[in-house]
């Protein structure tokens, strides 16, 4: 099936399916939505076009969907849809109704997670952006483009267990980088990020994405303002991140902040010249040493998960297998200070596997489902 043409009555959104399908689907919010969300969704309708009639001047309203038959739509041909002409309608009606709306201000943050805990902790009326990002693992080459994008998913899908549908991490991603577009001009930005990889990365992708916005924007270090006004830093207390603030601390913290300056256009600058160093790269793990955003090897943890097997062998009576979830889980309690992805040590682990230093038990599809031993 592919589509022949398409048709715009807002709220519906009309696609002619070969030869005769008509697909009606309904905007009911002005949120970006994803494959997943398609597929789920209660606005979606299917119709057929009898002879003579004229899909130019087709109405969904005067016909009923056929009884008792059903079409199965290719993956790729639902993500044009949601792309190429559902989100960027969305996207039209979104901006002409921000602009007259009062966000004071706007607040990005590197995690869907943090983010949540930031609606909670914030007074409406608010707009928080959440980056589905993973910035420490996979490609960054010309992120900031499709061609990037593309690119990145593919080595994602290829390597990476993230146990999501189809095209939804691509989808997420671009929603916000559209949400990012959306910021009407008189609003502030406050960006919020700890000292880890993952937000560091984020700040830079961030201020790029913003390079022709002349919003101010101001930088919010949420554990650096955490142990000034909440609690002093103790030697076993480490905040990582952003989303490991309570929302009451958050609230506090962003009291605190409003005596921030915003970035001069030279700080900006050079955020963005540092984004596009870091957009040039091919390397595929990136950790946060001497505070500094590092590439290193691929193998870069492959000893640290020999060692943390061997420690949990010897913790057994008999060497006997352990799931994956469980190295995985000891390794990053090891590592407290270091901010580790466990879907990357899940496919270091499978590596290892697949290059026979591992012994395999179960079906490597996720880490709770097989165990591995020396």
């Amino acid at each position: 099936m592919i589509i022949i043409e398409t048709r715009v009555e807002y709220p519906f959104i009309y696609f002619l399916i070969e030869p005769n399908v008509v697909f009606v689907y309904e905007i009911e919010m002005q949120r970006y939505v994803t494959v997943h969300d398609l597929l789920h969704s209660q606005g979606w309708k299917t119709y057929e076009l009898d002879d003579g009639d004229d899909f130019a001047a087709f109405d969904h309203k005067e016909h009923k969907p056929p009884v008792g038959r059903g079409h199965v739509v290719d993956q790729h041909i639902l993500n044009l849809m949601v792309e190429k002409k559902i989100n960027q309608q969305i996207q039209s009606c979104r901006k002409s109704r921000l602009i007259n709306k009062d966000f004071s201000p706007v607040h990005i943050v590197c995690s869907e997670y943090a983010a949540g805990t930031l609606r909670v902790a914030l007074k409406p009326p608010k707009l928080v952006i959440g980056f589905p990002e993973i910035f420490s693992i996979g490609p960054l080459w010309k992120l900031e483009g499709k061609i990037g994008r593309i690119s990145r998913n593919e080595w994602l899908s290829e390597h990476i267990n993230l146990e999501e549908e189809d095209f939804e991490y691509e989808n997420k991603l671009a929603n916000t980088i559209r949400e990012v577009e959306d910021i009407p001009a008189h609003i502030s930005i406050n960006i919020w990020y700890a000292d880890n990889v993952e937000e560091q990365i984020g700040v830079r992708f961030i201020l790029y994405l913003l390079r022709h916005k002349s919003n101010e924007v101001i930088l919010i270090n949420s554990p650096k303002l955490y142990h000034t006004y909440v609690t002093p830093r103790l030697e076993d207390q480490t905040i990582l991140h952003t989303g490991n603030i309570q929302p009451d601390h958050l609230r506090l913290i962003f009291q605190k902040s409003k005596m921030t300056k915003p970035l001069s256009c030279k700080e900006r600058m050079q955020f963005e010249k540092e984004w596009e160093t870091l957009s040039q790269t091919k390397e595929v793990l990136r950790i946060w040493m001497n505070n500094r955003i590092k590439s290193v090897p691929e193998h870069y943890y492959d000893p640290l998960i020999m060692n943390t097997i061997e420690k949990l062998h010897k913790e057994q009576a008999d060497k006997a297998f352990i799931k994956a979830g469980e190295v995985i889980g000891e390794i990053i309690s090891i590592e407290k200070n270091q901010l580790i992805q466990p879907f990357f040590l899940e496919y270091r682990i499978r590596h290892l596997i697949y290059h026979g230093v591992l012994q395999l038990k179960g079906i490597p599809k996720s880490m709770r489902c097989y165990s591995v031993k020396l």
